[in-house]
Formats: structure tokens, C-alpha cells, sequence
């Protein structure tokens, strides 16, 4: 990291988790990894048989953000912190992560109406050898929600891209009664825990 402007890699996708950084002033590149067929079998986020909610998404941030300290090396880039992070609900102690189609969407928003589930994001940050997480719970509540409504809002494609078929900073604001815990943990990225871990590995913020 430079002096002036120290910068991290994250190693995320989502436009939400940039917006987020931004949001606290955090300088970052972006660390892809390989997506489809080719896809890195470390980063691979299918649930082991017997893991709980807490255990997987801790499990898949510290392998995204290990795997990416690795490829720091192999791509020969400068070094510098990497930052990953997974969502995932905890509903009935069973993982509930991104829906494969509209159909299924529409299944998770049937079962989370009217109740309260726990959204559960970690972030994690490796550098070198070293990594360090953190793992923000939440516990987000839904009244309760008519077939035409779930329909209309699984038709509009904001679901699919997001763990529990749902954004609440986007339509499902809506359905959502009460929260408990982070927002910005819900959304994709707790903050003050990200900020935490940062500072950890000599991040000003």
C-alpha cells in the first residue's frame, strides 16, 4: 500500500459491496476470479453435508478471500489486503443463498413471509498467510405477503442475483416490518465489522 492512497483488492462481484466501500472511503481493485465451467474449486459455495448457516458462510468468506490472497502471488500484483465476503439466510437452521430461477424465488419470498429469519454476512480479509473474519448477524422480519405480490416482484429479476431472493435496499423494502442488527450487513457488507478487520491489517479508516 502506498502512502497517499492505500488501496485493498476485493474479490466480490457485487455492485452493492463497491457502493458500500465507497460509501467509508475504502480505495479497492477488483480481484475476479474464474466464473462458469472454469470456475475456482475453491470458491465453490455449495453446503457440506451437516453445516450450519454460521459455520458455511464463515467457511466460504475465508476460502474467497484466502483464494484470492493466493492468486495475489500467482498474478504477481502488488501486495495488498484481500477482501471477500458471503450472505447467506439462516431459516430454520437450513442455508438459503441465491435462487436459481424465478420459480424458486418466488418459493423462499412464500416462506419468509409473515416470519423472522437471520441474515448472516462474514467478511473476511487475508494478506500473506494471515486471515482474519468477522460475521455479522442480523434478524430481519416480513409480514405477511399475498402470491400476486411475491409473483410481481420475482418477475422483476431483483431476486436473482440475491441471497433469500431478496434486496432490502431495493423493492422488498416493502416487506419488511422490522430489522434487528446491521443494515449494511443485510445489504451485503456490515461496515463496522469491515472497518474493524481493515484496521487490523493496517488500513486507515
Amino acid at each position: 500500500m502506498t502512502h497517499l492512497e492505500p488501496r485493498i483488492y476485493l474479490a466480490s462481484k457485487s455492485p452493492r459491496r463497491r457502493e458500500l466501500l465507497a460509501q467509508i472511503g475504502v480505495h479497492f481493485d477488483l480481484m475476479l476470479f474464474r466464473a462458469g465451467t472454469r470456475e475456482d474449486p475453491e470458491t465453490n459455495e455449495d453446503t457440506r453435508a451437516g453445516e450450519t448457516p454460521d459455520d458455511y458462510v464463515r467457511r466460504v468468506a475465508m476460502a474467497k478471500a484466502s483464494h484470492g490472497a493466493r492468486l495475489v502471488g500467482v498474478r504477481r500484483l502488488a501486495p495488498r489486503p484481500v477482501l471477500a465476503a458471503d450472505t447467506t439466510l439462516d431459516v430454520d437452521g437450513e442455508v438459503v443463498g441465491k435462487p436459481q430461477d424465478e420459480q424458486e424465488a418466488m418459493a423462499i419470498l412464500a416462506r419468509l413471509s409473515g416470519r423472522t429469519h437471520r441474515v448472516l454476512t462474514c467478511v473476511a480479509i487475508a494478506h500473506g498467510e494471515r486471515v482474519e473474519q468477522r460475521t455479522s448477524i442480523s434478524e430481519v422480519r416480513f409480514r405477511p405477503l399475498d402470491a400476486d405480490e411475491i409473483r410481481r416482484y420475482a418477475l422483476t429479476g431483483e431476486p436473482l442475483d440475491k441471497a433469500g431472493a431478496y434486496g432490502i435496499q431495493g423493492r422488498a423494502a416493502i416487506f419488511i416490518e422490522e430489522i434487528r442488527g446491521s443494515h449494511s450487513g443485510i445489504v451485503g457488507l456490515p461496515l463496522c465489522e469491515t472497518a474493524l478487520l481493515l484496521r487490523i491489517f493496517g488500513y486507515p479508516v
